[in-house]
């Protein structure tokens, strides 16, 4: 049997179609089959490739760190060096208050932690999230999703939990004495990339503070960049309480965190000892990773072209007529074309054109663009010709 056939035997499927595409090599913004035929890709794995496929710093830190020592013990209880150094420089990037971070291995899990530690420190159970949000597959983020077809088959769900429209100002009064925390993406990803201004980050956040209600800020897809900023809530002049971080952060390892004021992340310490415990969470690999995809952000200064990139994609794409609608958010773009059918179709021939592109989970009449921040000019142009010839 050929490594598809063994692929379709022996790898559990989340779908009836798979895209089933073998990748041999993958390399700055492009992935190779075992053939030849080369893919730009405008996903970066899902907004986890931000400077782009094996990008020789990453690799060479992974190297490095491979011939020290791979895992040692359970998360928390022997200084290693990565983990350390990766905490320190996370919170360099932060508010002061957000000093204290635990690692974890990816973004469902780092929301699973963070809706615990808002849980124990409040004494408070109940949660708040928005409808058409996305916070990740595992039972308890599930709890936290906006949409009721992918919840449904998985029912019960922890409880306590209720749902407000995202940007919504009159929603905010849902919030009360009685909810331990909300969790909130400042962009809504797999809504169809959604956002709403300073004006309501503002306003959700003194509600919070009011009702003594942690606001929990998701920035899995959004963080490291990929908005024009190192985090989204940056451009919002607000603070969260907790702050989640996933997909970007590990440079192509798996790494997730929630981070938190010092104070109360050591609920976690007491009654009972070990409230959180990980066995993978802050590999020194995926740490390592992770220090040197922050420090390729910073030398590159990839961040600051981040706006002038996507508005040469808007510019070169504003004149397609199926396009209905071009929702932007730095390098989180959305293509409306407001039909399914014609979505689903367009992808599948993206791909035979060489270009891989995904949808929405809650928006599938609409195109996911999210590039590596590498991508240059000419990548950009080469790339919405594709595009465009592909549409017309």
């Amino acid at each position: 049997m050929n490594l598809k056939e063994l692929f379709f035997r022996h790898v559990a499927q989340t779908s009836d179609e798979p895209l089933a595409i073998e990748i041999e090599k993958a390399e700055n913004i492009y992935l190779y089959t075992p053939d030849g035929k080369r893919f730009i890709d405008l996903i970066s794995g899902v907004s986890v490739s931000n400077i782009g496929h094996s990008h020789p710093s990453v690799v060479k830190a992974i190297q490095q760190q491979a011939e020290k020592y791979l895992h040692l013990m359970v998360y928390g209880e022997i200084v290693q060096s990565p983990q350390v150094l990766l905490a320190q420089k996370l919170a360099s990037l932060l508010p002061q208050s957000l000093d204290s971070v635990y690692f974890v291995n990816s973004g469902s899990e780092a929301i699973e932690g963070a809706v615990k530690l808002a849980r124990r420190y409040s004494g408070k159970t109940e949660i708040i999230s928005c409808h058409n949000a996305y916070h990740g597959c595992t039972c308890g983020s599930m709890s936290l999703m906006g949409d009721a077809e992918f919840v449904r088959s998985f029912r019960p769900l922890l409880p306590d939990c209720k749902k407000i429209v995202h940007g919504q100002l009159s929603d905010i009064e849902q919030i009360t004495t009685k909810t331990a925390a909300v969790v909130i993406e400042v962009v809504q990803g797999e809504a169809g990339v959604r956002y709403v201004g300073k004006n309501y980050w503002q306003q959700l956040r003194q509600r919070c503070t009011e009702t003594q209600t942690l606001l929990i800020l998701d920035e899995i897809q959004t963080g490291f960049g990929r908005t024009g900023t190192w985090f989204a809530f940056e451009q919002m002049g607000i603070t969260p309480d907790i702050l989640v971080l996933a997909k970007a952060l590990g440079g192509g390892l798996p790494l997730g965190a929630f981070i938190a004021p010092s104070h109360i992340m050591q609920t976690l310490t007491y009654a009972p000892v070990l409230g959180h415990i990980t066995t993978f969470g802050g590999h020194p690999l995926c740490c390592a990773a992770a220090l040197a995809t922050i420090g390729v952000l910073e030398r590159e200064n990839l961040i600051a072209q981040v706006e002038s990139k996507a508005l040469l994609f808007k510019q070169l794409l504003s004149n397609i007529p199926k396009i209905k609608e071009f929702r932007q958010q730095g390098f989180m773009m959305a293509l409306d074309f407001g039909d399914k059918d014609f979505n689903f179709n367009i992808i599948k021939k993206y791909i035979a054109n060489g270009l891989l592109t995904d949808w929405f989970l809650f928006c599938d009449t609409a195109l996911r663009l999210a590039p590596p921040l590498i991508i240059t000019e000419q990548q950009i142009e080469e790339s919405c010709q594709i595009i465009t010839q592909t549409i017309n």
